[in-house]
């Protein structure tokens, strides 16, 4: 089974995370679900760097990214996934450029379950509800 390394950013801005929404995809079971951005790390970068870069070509946004969250192991019909989760806070509001997401939401950590999540993104989502950050 292929296994995919990939991070992902829980972007913060005034006490709300960005939720990204998928447009269609490959695998039916991935299309119009809600994700935390992100993607895969270059040979030659950190985590971080991804973060910066992947959130930069997507939503156009900068950000800083501010401490580690949790790693998710997810086994897809089809992939494996590792989800490295870091916290990240947006320094660029007021420029946001959907260039990959179909949609994006703003919302408090009560209102996030309320979204159809990707498999691999639900576990954070837990997190975030049980550790109010």
């Amino acid at each position: 089974m292929k296994k995919l390394t990939v991070v992902a950013a829980v972007i913060t801005h005034k006490e709300k995370y960005l939720c990204a929404l998928k447009g269609e995809h490959k695998y039916s079971y991935l299309s119009h679900k809600y994700e935390f951005p992100g993607g895969k790390v270059e040979p030659d970068e950190t985590a971080q760097q991804a973060l910066i870069r992947e959130i930069s070509e997507e939503l156009n946004l900068a950000i800083d990214v501010k401490s580690y969250l949790l790693t998710v192991e997810h086994y897809y019909p089809d992939f494996k996934i590792e989800l490295a989760t870091y916290l990240c806070e947006v320094k660029n509001i007021d420029v946001l450029v959907l260039h990959e997401h179909q949609d994006i939401k703003w919302c408090h950590v009560d209102e996030l379950q309320q979204l159809d999540w990707a498999a691999a993104d639900i576990p954070i989502v837990e997190y975030l509800l049980n550790k109010k950050i």
